[in-house]
């Protein structure tokens, strides 16, 4: 019987191709994901959604003579590095919600959206910044974007409201480090960092699907996917080159796979806490193997994905089904 994938973590730098391996999956039969995928059908999660939320607020704030809070500019990297904890935390609800069936009914989708950024970067050390913003002023940002945050949370509620059963839930994220750092990154930057923070419940049942291209193709490929009008889109948005190369000029994926105890793997430990057999708190290490495949994406087998599904060609959907299937067959593994 074919081995179901519980949870994967659809990781590569920017560009990459995650988001057109996700779309190209879309098009797959179920019996072309079970058989050749090891997948049931997919629920999908991503942390680019809050990314744009984050810079939507600031817009609206500073057009209103207020000050940024997420960013230091509109090109700019993250003012607080912590921020990558943040979106961590977040995803962390939306793993949780989707375990527990849990769907929101909200007056106000913008002002739910406020109450989980500040309640996501309290529990990363950061200081709630939303609520300290003037009343009259978050309303009116609140009614500024309550469309588009309406919009992204009936589709959060709807991949919520189903059962996980049999089905594979997907995590796509991005993260890296500035061009020449050296190993290991510091933290808040790089997958170390954020696969350290992601919950148990994540972690227990998570393989790594990682998507491999050389930065300098990211940083290519990136410019040539960015449209002036596709900045809340998954596919068509664009990374300015300042955070390119001081934030996803490198990652930290190869290093860590080298470093592991276990081939094939990556090594995360963390600190949680317990009661030990006297009702003691106590402090332990938890120790996980994440399992790792590679997609080699540097011959570029995505981005005829982008087209309409008519215009794809026999050869360019064989090279990236087997790609694809490898790769998830060995994780499956």
């Amino acid at each position: 019987m074919t081995k179901i994938l519980d949870t994967v973590l659809l990781l590569a730098l920017p560009a990459s191709g995650k988001s057109e391996v996700r779309r190209y999956m879309e098009h797959l039969t179920p019996e072309q994901c079970t058989r050749d995928m090891c997948m049931g059908p997919t629920l999908q999660l991503d942390d680019y959604p809050y990314v744009h939320f984050m810079h939507r607020i600031d817009d609206e704030l500073l057009a209103r003579g207020g000050e940024a809070i997420f960013y230091g500019g509109s090109e700019r990297p993250f003012i607080d590095g912590l921020t990558w904890g943040t979106l961590v935390a977040l995803i962390n609800e939306d793993y949780d919600d989707l375990l527990h069936h849990r769907v929101h009914s909200v007056p106000s989708a913008a002002q739910f959206l406020f109450d989980r950024l500040d309640n996501a970067r309290a529990k990363v050390g950061q200081r709630r910044a939303l609520d300290r913003i003037a009343y009259g002023v978050r309303r009116d940002i609140a009614a500024a974007m309550e469309a588009e945050t309406r919009e992204q949370l009936n589709e959060k509620n709807a991949v919520s409201a189903q059962d996980k059963t049999g089905k594979t839930v997907i995590i796509e994220m991005a993260r890296g480090g500035a061009h020449g750092s050296a190993f290991p990154l510091t933290p808040p930057q790089g997958y170390q960092y954020t696969i350290t923070q992601l919950s148990d419940d994540i972690l227990k049942n998570a393989g790594v699907l990682y998507v491999w291209v050389t930065p300098e193709q990211s940083r290519h490929k990136n410019y040539e996917r960015a449209r002036p009008d596709g900045q809340s889109s998954i596919l068509n948005h664009g990374v300015p080159l300042e955070v390119m190369l001081g934030q996803y000029g490198c990652d930290d994926m190869e290093y860590m796979l080298s470093k592991a105890d276990k081939p094939g793997t990556i090594k995360i430990e963390r600190v949680v806490e317990a009661t030990d057999a006297a009702g003691k708190r106590v402090f332990d290490t938890r120790v996980y193997h994440v399992p790792v495949s590679r997609f080699d994406n540097r011959e570029d087998l995505t981005t005829f994905v982008r087209k309409p599904r008519g215009e794809w060609q026999a050869a360019e959907v064989a090279k990236i089904h087997k790609g694809l299937s490898d790769a998830l067959t060995h994780l499956a593994k």
